[in-house]
This record gives C-alpha cells, sequence and structure tokens, in this order.
C-alpha cells in the first residue's frame, strides 16, 4: 500500500463527441501503448459513461515525467485532433499524490 505516494497524477475529464469514433478509438489505443513507453510512466486507470464523460488518470514518477508525455510530438498531434473532433469539452488536473491506499473485500 502507499506505492502511488509522491507520484504526479494527471486527471483528464472529457465530454466526446458522437463523431469518428472508430477514429478515436485507434487513436486512444494508440495513446495508451505510447504513454506505457515513456520514461517515469507508472499506469493509467480509464472509465466512461454512456453519455459520453470520460475520466482518464495517469500516474508518472515525477512532474517531469508528466510534462514530457504532455509534450510528446505524438500526443500533440493526437490531442489537437480531440479538440478539433472527438471533445465537446474537457479539464486537466495534474497534482502529487500525499496519500495513497486501498481496500478489497475478501
Amino acid at each position: 500500500m502507499g506505492t502511488r505516494t509522491g507520484q504526479t497524477v494527471v486527471i483528464f475529464i472529457a465530454r466526446r463527441t458522437a463523431e469518428d469514433a472508430a477514429g478515436y478509438a485507434e487513436a486512444a489505443a494508440a495513446m495508451d501503448a505510447l504513454a506505457a513507453a515513456q520514461p517515469g510512466y507508472c499506469g493509467m486507470e480509464s472509465v466512461r459513461g454512456a453519455h459520453g464523460l470520460g475520466i482518464t488518470v495517469s500516474f508518472w514518477a515525477d512532474d517531469a515525467s508528466a510534462r514530457a508525455w504532455r509534450d510528446h510530438a505524438d500526443h500533440r498531434a493526437v490531442r489537437d485532433a480531440g479538440r478539433d473532433r472527438w471533445y465537446h469539452d474537457y479539464q486537466l488536473s495534474v497534482a502529487t499524490i500525499t496519500r495513497d491506499y486501498d481496500w478489497a473485500r475478501a
């Protein structure tokens, strides 16, 4: 437990359009794989509701790793495509995890 304490977390909350679902799915899979190959990547969790609201949380070893991902050329290109066609709007927050724990039913 406490494995994420000190990591940088990027919280991305977005509302999807109905446009180009196949293109979005392809780009999302490519970005998941690309992010996982970046130095400092520590994991990602993502959910999307039926009405298009999605939350993706990515975990990074430090702020420099998260910024390097933000600035990656391929990520930047897909982000621009998202603004053009895949998102109505989004909010992004970056924080440092100061406390971390989990629980599971036995």
